[in-house]
């Protein structure tokens, strides 16, 4: 649900479900933080070993996918194994076709990387890397193939942030929306990030933070709002700009946050990490 926030008439807030989210103890890693009831977790391994039958018998290349994976895309279908399981094949299916060589080249994304949009620098209290997006470094390329290589770019970055993390961890996201105007506005690619995200690298996303968000970007929310499912939507905060720092000091210790909001780090493109 979108709540018009009292305190400011430029900043809105998702209300998620923060009640229904565990904390870890003693800083284990982020990947123990399940979601979920105490029931899907005893049935997990059972779970796992219908889902494992499911895919490999469909796609007998996935035999060596660990059990984190396959339990992230289980878990992001509510422990379905047919729904889990079809996610998968068709995240494999899409690396294979969009990703042939295994991996993206800086050569195949100069575009991209030209504008300095993103930024990987730090670890939250969870021990989960941070990234950092400035919308307004973001524009719609409309030129033929520019949709794809947009696509491949978000492809790079997730790739790169989950190599900078152990197996099965997730991460935390800044989207800083500040200087953000109607010529960054890109409806098509917002999409497209937003289908990489949520089906080839579920349950990767532990908290993403908004920030400086005018009012105008208010409009393109409305649009892309309905296409989030339900476990992203509740991982989403609007934070007000009042509340930057002591939001961010919650999640992040101060020496790990990025020096732009008051912390230490600074930040390094992606592409240099």
């Amino acid at each position: 649900m979108i709540q018009r926030t009292p305190r400011s008439n430029s900043t809105y807030r998702i209300m998620g479900s923060p009640k229904h989210q565990k904390e870890t103890e003693n800083g284990r890693p982020c990947e123990k933080e399940e979601d979920g009831s105490n029931r899907d977790h005893d049935q997990e391994p059972h779970m796992l070993h219908l889902m494992r039958a499911f895919v490999e018998s469909r796609d007998p290349s996935s035999k060596d996918i660990d059990e984190l994976t396959l339990g992230r895309f289980l878990r992001a279908r509510d422990m379905n194994v047919e729904k889990g399981g079809g996610l998968l094949l068709k995240s494999l299916k899409w690396r294979r076709q969009f990703i042939p060589k295994g991996y993206i080249s800086d050569s195949e994304i100069q575009n991209q990387i030209a504008h300095n949009k993103v930024f990987l620098q730090g670890y939250d209290r969870k021990g989960c890397p941070v990234l950092v997006v400035f919308g307004r470094n973001h524009f719609q390329n409309k030129e033929p193939g520019g949709l794809d290589e947009f696509r491949r770019f978000v492809a790079y970055a997730l790739d790169k942030i989950c190599a900078s993390m152990p197996a099965g961890e997730k991460f935390m996201g800044i989207l800083d929306l500040q200087g953000w105007g109607f010529s960054n506005s890109d409806i098509r690619g917002y999409l497209a990030a937003l289908s990489i995200l949520q089906d080839c690298y579920p349950e990767r996303l532990r908290k993403a933070f908004i920030v400086h968000a005018p009012r105008i970007f208010m409009a393109v929310w409305k649009v892309v709002y309905p296409f989030i499912d339900t476990r992203t939507r509740e991982k989403i905060a609007f934070v007000e700009n009042s509340m930057l720092k002591a939001t961010l000091l919650e999640e992040i210790e101060e020496s790990q946050i990025p020096d732009i909001y008051g912390g230490k780090l600074p930040l390094v493109p992606i592409h240099q990490t």
